[in-house]
């Protein structure tokens, strides 16, 4: 069955029906790495694979990418076979942003006696990560305030950015081997956004035929993207995407 992404939510941060934006890497049909965690996107993950993910990459905290990271501290930490084991993959200048938002409030349980980062494996990533054997890629996006926003890439097969403005200097690299790529796009842009726009000005043809837009604020400005011809993803859709490559220092 190979490698599919599989979209929980593909809305802004207002736009509730569309869910939260977050997705899922599949590998032969199992849900493989999560990226993001809203509330919404979350409550779309436990119905459709029915249990909480393996394993998950945070992007950056703004709620709508975290906000569901309360209940998946609940279903982690009670349940005895995943506390402490679901690897938690998260940027090093987002981690402190993430402990602030979700983990600081005093006693995670009102019992007391136990942190909020016991239900997880933590593990700080830098310019890259391996996870199940695989080695994926961390790149910067341009969102909101410089280095608090990282965008994924599994080399060959996928780049994630992540909300974004555009990155076209960023994605040549992190897209330049003929990946899907996941990018934030709304009808229009904002300063921390993209818009069709902006898009359409500065992305080459050959990115924009590869790319799949997320995170706009209606369906009906998803028919309008639609209507210019580009790929938009709805809640729920799954993309097939092409095997992952090693890097080339580590090929055999």
């Amino acid at each position: 069955m190979g490698w599919t992404l599989r979209f929980q939510g593909v809305g802004s941060a207002s736009a509730v029906a569309l869910g939260s934006p977050m997705a899922t890497i599949e590998r032969n049909g199992a849900p493989w790495l999560a990226i993001d965690c809203g509330a919404e996107g979350l409550t779309a993950y436990l119905a459709h694979y029915g249990a909480p993910p393996p394993a998950m990459f945070v992007t950056h905290v703004h709620l709508d990418h975290v906000a569901g990271f309360e209940r998946l501290f609940v279903a982690n930490y009670f349940d005895p076979g995943r506390r402490g084991r679901m690897p938690l993959y998260v940027p090093v200048d987002v981690l402190p942003l993430l402990h602030r938002r979700v983990a600081a409030y005093p006693n995670a349980l009102a019992e007391g006696g136990a942190n909020f980062w016991d239900a997880f494996r933590v593990v700080p990533v830098g310019d890259a990560f391996w996870h199940d054997g695989l080695r994926l890629e961390v790149f910067e996006s341009r969102h909101h305030w410089p280095r608090t926003a990282f965008g994924l890439r599994l080399r060959g097969s996928l780049a994630w950015t992540g909300d974004t403005r555009p990155i076209p200097e960023v994605l040549a690299g992190a897209a330049g081997e003929g990946e899907l790529v996941a990018h934030d796009c709304g009808l229009a842009g904002n300063p921390s956004h993209t818009g069709i726009d902006d898009l359409e000005r500065e992305y080459p043809s050959d990115l924009l035929s590869r790319c799949v837009l997320y995170h706009y604020a209606s369906e009906a400005d998803g028919d309008a993207l639609r209507a210019r011809g580009h790929r938009v993803a709805r809640p729920g859709e799954a993309f097939t995407l092409a095997e992952p490559r090693p890097h080339p220092a580590l090929a055999p």
